[in-house]
């Protein structure tokens, strides 16, 4: 009875194991996963937090310059005795010495830029366009890995369609040669039928470890994305993605998307990688600021306060204060501001002509997504009315063919064009929701 019940706690504790390993995604749960996994976003989060360190750095340059100084020095004086000399008529002698003298001092000191030509303004504002700029394009790359993500995921989906597709068609096709080969037992067709049928149902074989290999290697891929553990199973599944699209839905996503001005402005006007070239253009109109500062004086206050002694106990006997105020004006530098100067205006140049070929890129990407999207939905209608034919087809040739009215070819023929129907079906089905999403993703006005 123990033996039994220890093999009872042992069965048990490897299903709760087994069940542990094995997870079943939604897709909101994988782009979940992705955003907090994915090294692109790691990287990117790490450059927004890079560059919001520098806008810190450029705002303390606002502040004063504070630094305190202590230290102490130790002179040691040892001299040995002389040999008499003759001194202005006089035998003198000098006999050994040793002495120690010791310095204790202290000093504070205090600086405050009150004019720079403008550059610690401009440093400023270029660092928080700059910080701006790489949080927009942080939050592109985070809208990017969901599509990434989206687009996996789906294709992942559906890849399992199809290997339903290629595991019915096997048994659909084992059944027929069941019922050939008996067929063939009591007479009523030709063994040719037999093997043509044997034959059949081996390349559906492999055409379903074709199908099925392909599906594995999508979710290797997909786990691969959202940054986990390739070791562990991992299952995909979401109720809310329905691979069947109705003509409703067909026409109201059409009508939704059919301005392709409106859609155009919508994206120029939510598009974080659009508002960072926007950003960084500004960063560089403060660039050239910055450069034309060194044409100005610079003009600086400053303060110390220190102490000094011989003996730590008397350091305050001997105080020092000291304060002013400092000009410092670069006349000529052979050229090197003028060199800066240019330079910043060309990197101005360069931004603000990223910027336009941002717009048109984006209204270039916008085309080509409502462009595909039409071809998807037009996709999906001529694959349903395919497959509607095609399930005909199939029965029409199954039935002359039992009734001895048709060829065993005419009826390969119709299932091969039913086959590839279905497979048309999905493809056409999961192509369009690909193609809606990716038009979401042109847009941007999703979040995360």
């Amino acid at each position: 009875m123990k033996l039994i019940s220890s093999f009872i706690i042992l069965l048990l504790f490897i299903i709760e194991a087994f069940a542990q390993q094995t997870k079943t995604y939604t897709l909101n749960e994988a782009i979940n996963l992705a955003l907090e996994r994915n090294l692109s976003v790691v990287q990117a989060q790490n450059n927004v937090e890079s560059a919001q360190a520098r806008v810190l750095a450029a705002y303390g340059n606002y502040l004063p310059a504070l630094s305190a100084f202590g230290g102490w020095n130790r002179t040691q004086n040892d001299r040995a005795a002389s040999s008499t000399q003759i001194i202005g008529g006089q035998a003198l002698s000098f006999p050994a010495s040793f002495s120690v003298t010791n310095n204790f001092s202290t000093r504070v000191d205090l600086s405050y830029v009150l004019f720079d030509g403008f550059a610690r303004e401009a440093n400023f504002n270029s660092a928080s366009a700059s910080a701006l700029s790489t949080e927009q394009q942080a939050a592109r790359t985070r809208q990017s890995i969901v599509y990434q993500v989206e687009n996996a995921y789906l294709n992942v989906l559906r890849k399992e369609q199809l290997v339903k597709v290629s595991e019915e068609n096997l048994k659909r096709g084992r059944r027929q040669l069941e019922r050939i080969t008996e067929s063939n037992r009591v007479g009523a067709l030709p063994l040719a039928d037999v093997y043509r049928q044997q034959s059949q149902v081996a390349a559906d074989e492999l055409n379903l470890i074709t199908a099925q290999n392909d599906y594995e290697k999508a979710k290797a891929d997909l786990v691969a994305l959202i940054g986990s553990d390739m070791a562990q199973e991992h299952n995909f599944s979401d109720p809310s993605i329905s691979p069947e699209t109705n003509q409703t839905e067909l026409d109201s996503t059409k009508e939704m998307y059919s301005n392709f001005h409106e859609l155009t402005q919508r994206s120029l006007a939510n598009r974080p990688d659009y508002m960072a070239t926007k950003e960084s253009f500004r960063s560089a109109e403060a660039g050239v600021t910055a450069a034309r500062s060194g044409y100005f004086p610079t003009i600086s206050a400053s303060a110390g306060y220190s102490l000094s002694n011989t003996e730590l106990s008397t350091l305050r006997n001997n105080k020092n204060i000291a304060w002013g105020i400092n000009i410092r004006w670069n006349l000529f530098d052979a050229f090197q501001t003028n060199q800066s100067l240019q330079s910043a205006i060309a990197d101005q140049h360069n931004a603000e002509v990223a910027m336009r070929q941002a717009e048109r890129d984006i209204g270039v990407e916008v085309k080509k997504a409502l462009l595909d999207l039409e071809a998807a939905r037009k996709g999906v209608e001529v694959s349903q009315k395919g497959l509607r034919s095609a399930m005909e087809d199939r029965k029409i040739a199954e039935e002359r063919y039992n009734l001895g009215a048709g060829t065993l070819l005419d009826l390969l023929t119709a299932n091969a064009g039913l086959v590839n129907a279905q497979a048309n079906n999905i493809n056409a089905s999961y192509f369009y929701i690909i193609a809606k999403r990716n038009l979401e993703y042109v847009i941007g006005e999703r979040t995360y």
